[in-house]
């Protein structure tokens, strides 16, 4: 089985690059996170004439996450549980395929504003640590994905590419990050790739992607049972470089 994350940045401007990347690399799952647009303006007619049925939870012109699958699924949460008596935001969504859950998250970036739009940030951290342990309870396979806005390690970043005060690589945050790991989860890519550069986002301001001034902030976070079955994860890098892209690209994890 074959899943990707993707933070497409606008799925109105960015419908032909997912088509093509469908066509091209068939997923079985393909998450999506800041699609930034309402549930009922997702074009989710085009992805059903390609093979794929769609889950999504929307938002006008913020947020935004979405899975489309060419295998049947049941939708399982639209929100995380924990977040369910706060301001609704389209962060989460989470399918049951093939007998493993899919969780697709597009976790606050922390920057805005100030110290509340951090604390929203390390509230959804510890609620999607709850969600994840009641599925660890269960004996449930499972699969996080999706944007963390975390760079766990300082490898996980260009050099100066942020300062040390950026929410993405605050203490908090990365002990946040830790903690999930801790559970017992698997980051997918350091678990076939411990070490070395291997950025999933470069920003669109002071030539970050000539420069490769990138970040790795998307990621694919296994249950133990799932970490066995890992065969790949690969970062999808040439899409950056393609007419208007999204300054994120792909992450695919291939499952046995």
């Amino acid at each position: 089985m074959k899943i990707v994350t993707w933070n497409v940045n606008s799925i109105r401007q960015r419908e032909s690059h997912v088509l093509s990347f469908l066509a091209r690399e068939q997923p079985d799952v393909l998450c999506l996170q800041e699609i930034k647009c309402e549930t009922g303006q997702f074009p989710a007619a085009a992805f059903r004439d390609a093979g794929y049925e769609a889950v999504v939870v929307g938002q006008k012109a913020y947020n935004g996450v979405a899975i489309l699958a060419r295998v049947p699924f049941t939708a399982t949460a639209h929100q995380l549980p924990p977040l369910e008596d706060a301001t609704p935001q389209a962060r989460y969504v989470e399918i049951e395929v093939a007998g493993l859950r899919v969780g697709n998250l597009y976790l606050p970036n922390g920057n805005s504003n100030g110290d509340a739009g951090y604390a929203a940030k390390l509230a959804f951290m510890d609620a999607l640590a709850e969600h994840a342990r009641s599925l660890l309870e269960t004996d449930t396979d499972f699969v996080l994905t999706g944007d963390y806005n975390v760079c766990p390690t300082d490898e996980d970043l260009a050099p100066g590419a942020l300062p040390a005060s950026d929410a993405l690589v605050r203490p908090q945050t990365r002990a946040a990050f830790r903690r999930l790991i801790w559970l017992g989860l698997t980051d997918a890519l350091r678990a076939l790739h411990p070490t070395g550069a291997a950025y999933t986002f470069w920003d669109y301001q002071a030539g970050a992607w000539p420069r490769n001034i990138g970040l790795r902030i998307d990621h694919a976070l296994l249950s133990p049972r799932l970490a066995e079955r890992l065969v790949s994860c690969e970062i999808a890098r040439d899409e950056r470089g393609e007419t208007q892209p999204s300054d994120h690209v792909p992450l695919a994890i291939t499952l046995a």
